[in-house]
């Protein structure tokens, strides 16, 4: 599975599974664009893993002219887009009764228009054959009480997935949706920190109860979503699209 010769942009990956997926690329031949709206540690990223072979770039998703400049940058430097992994996305507890509004919002508009603005930015520049990944969330699969804006969105990113593939496959563009489960990223640790003082348990025992529920009984590494992604670029996963792949242990079946 080599991705030699191809450009890939990946949203949010300054860290957690947008990382792991920018080096796994990066490690099987593929030029890398890193995007996320933070410098912090972006840059360094992209140093270590060869200014030929890997750019950094200030995105923030949610703005449609901040996606226009960064892509004008990552085409300036690679010339093309052969893969985009949309994977920046944010989560928190959105109680429907909440007074606050803003963070609801924000999460929909992170995950899903921002998965927008970057495809439909990429595409121009896009050869046939082309790929799209996109991360949703077994929370797009089923519900948790207090996430409806997370649930929302990573719903949303499958009928996403589904429908462009059907439009990308004259082209012979595949879309994919990954579904992690419990993934040992600090987004998941922070997301069992807010469930648990929410319910009034340390983050020690809700991390017990949650990984109890999952047949396999472990987290999922960010490294194993990567393989994962990494399958559905290369020539191997040519004839994958319109899927929603669960990668969790066990914890959902559909």
């Amino acid at each position: 599975m080599t991705l030699d010769g191809r450009v890939a942009i990946i949203t949010g990956a300054s860290r957690g599974i947008g990382l792991a997926i920018a080096k796994r690329f990066r490690d099987a031949g593929a030029r890398v664009a890193l995007c996320a709206r933070s410098a912090e540690d972006l840059t360094q990223h992209a140093a270590a893993m060869g200014p030929d072979h890997a750019l950094a770039v200030l995105m923030d998703i949610r703005e449609r002219q901040s996606v226009g400049e960064g892509m004008r940058r990552v085409i300036g430097r690679f010339g093309k887009v052969d893969i985009v992994v949309n994977n920046a996305g944010i989560s928190g507890v959105t109680p429907i009764d909440a007074e606050d509004t803003a963070s609801w919002l924000d999460i929909v508009q992170t995950n899903i228009v921002g998965a927008y603005y970057v495809t439909r930015a990429s595409l121009k520049h896009m050869p046939d054959r082309g790929r799209v990944i996109n991360i949703s969330s077994v929370l797009g699969k089923f519900g948790v009480p207090g996430y409806t804006a997370y649930c929302t969105a990573k719903t949303g990113i499958i009928g996403f997935t589904r429908a462009l593939a059907l439009e990308l496959a004259p082209r012979k563009i595949t879309v994919n949706a990954l579904c992690p489960g419990w993934v040992a990223t600090e987004m998941a640790w922070s997301g069992m920190r807010d469930i648990a003082a929410g319910i009034g348990i340390s983050p020690e025992e809700f991390r017990e109860q949650a990984l109890s529920r999952v047949p396999l009984g472990e987290m999922v590494e960010p490294e194993e979503v990567a393989e994962l992604a990494l399958f559905l670029a290369s020539e191997a996963g040519k004839n994958v699209t319109a899927q929603a792949i669960s990668i969790c242990g066990g914890s959902t079946q559909a």
